[in-house]
């Protein structure tokens, strides 16, 4: 991992970035326990799954010794973050949940995206 980049940040808790995500986990689960019932099986353990692997896999990376498997991660977060985004409004469509709170999360997870893309480029050698 870049030593810059482990000088600032003791632990990936320390990660805003992380932090974020976390916030957003907690802010999903709580939404999902009011989707309906039939989502029990289909909707609802998608988006837990898909907004867990968000700060999993950026903590995941954190945790590996080469920077290239650390962006690789990211890039995992950042899939799972799409995931999580097309869920959401899957859920809107079906009027799950209403504009608000949809455009709530939207928001949340567009600055977890820019946040990782952020961490990416700064990770990234200059070629």
């Amino acid at each position: 991992m870049a030593e810059a980049q482990r000088h600032k940040v003791k632990t990936f808790r320390d990660l805003i970035v992380w932090q974020k995500a976390m916030q957003l986990v907690t802010q999903i689960y709580l939404i999902t326990k009011g989707l309906p019932k039939e989502e029990i099986y289909g909707l609802t353990p998608q988006i837990r799954r898909s907004s867990v692997s968000i700060p999993s896999n950026i903590a995941e990376g954190y945790g590996r010794n080469f920077t290239n498997d650390y962006i690789r991660f990211l890039q995992i977060a950042t899939a799972s973050l799409y995931e999580l985004q097309t869920q959401l409004e899957i859920c809107l469509n079906l009027e799950y949940l209403s504009k608000q709170i949809f455009k709530e999360l939207y928001e949340k997870s567009r600055e977890i995206e820019r946040m990782i893309s952020s961490l990416i480029r700064k990770l990234t050698p200059d070629k």
